[in-house]
């Protein structure tokens, strides 16, 4: 996979991109990161980006040209190997991010991150360049790099061969619909506080459904919200009312 990146402040991805596993990741080959700073594709002379909103108001608007070629720019450079291209804008009014849609932009072969400032973006790009907008929580930030990065991240994690381990993201929290089930390491004692006694049993399937178990448990208790959108099976029901009750009984 790429992603291109389109930024004014490029600086803020160094760290980011060569670190942990986005940096395992590009050795691998696994993805290729590219940042651009869209100011360079600007036709003014002082390269300027913004302009005052027609209508009056308060801050600047994004100008559509620089965005639009360096777009262009970024698509004509591709590769054949890179058919599909997403387009995606950072923005507070776009779709609420998720894990489901990270696992569906996983699938593409190029993403394109518009990263924007000030007041907005002039609303021809949304009209005639992007292919989404997307938001990474009901708040609003000074520009739309960090939206980037976290999507970045999420996505790469996703790609085969980016873990050491594929399951790691397999049973990730919000992957299977539930909240991720907790872990423990060694030692099995800690200060008086012990490991639960089945993860020492070397029974898998049992241990298997304590991990499930304590993934309703967690996303019952924290983020029930969840639970309305889970196909659950009898043997969940069951224990989700087994818990409630249990709450009732005090």
């Amino acid at each position: 996979m790429k992603i291109s990146i389109l930024t004014l402040f490029p600086e803020m991805f160094h760290g980011v991109f060569s670190q942990s596993i986005l940096k395992q990741a590009q050795e691998k080959k696994v993805v290729d990161y590219q940042v651009i700073n869209f100011r360079e594709f600007s036709e003014d002379r002082h390269q300027r980006v913004d302009d005052y909103p027609y209508g009056g108001g308060g801050g600047m608007v994004l100008t559509p040209q620089p965005i639009f070629d360096a777009v262009d720019s970024v698509k004509n450079n591709m590769n054949d190997d890179c058919k599909k291209t997403r387009v995606i804008l950072l923005c507070p009014q776009g779709e609420p991010y998720s894990q489901k849609k990270a696992e569906e932009l996983s699938q593409e072969d190029h993403l394109i991150l518009i990263c924007g400032h000030y007041e907005g973006y002039d609303e021809r790009i949304r009209e005639h360049v992007i292919t989404d907008e997307i938001s990474i929580g009901d708040y609003v930030l000074t520009g739309g790099e960090i939206g980037a990065m976290v999507i970045a991240d999420s996505v790469t994690r996703l790609l085969p061969g980016a873990l050491g381990n594929a399951q790691s993201s397999i049973t990730d929290s919000h992957s299977t619909g539930l909240l991720e089930y907790p872990h423990y390491t060694r030692p099995a004692e800690f200060r008086g506080l012990k490991v639960p006694d089945i993860l020492l049993s070397g029974h898998h399937k049992r241990i298997d459904e304590w991990r499930h178990e304590q993934a309703l448990k967690r996303t019952y208790d924290r983020r029930p919200d969840m639970l309305e959108k889970q196909e659950l099976s009898k043997n969940d029901k069951d224990y989700l009312q087994k818990m409630k009750s249990n709450e009732e009984n005090g």
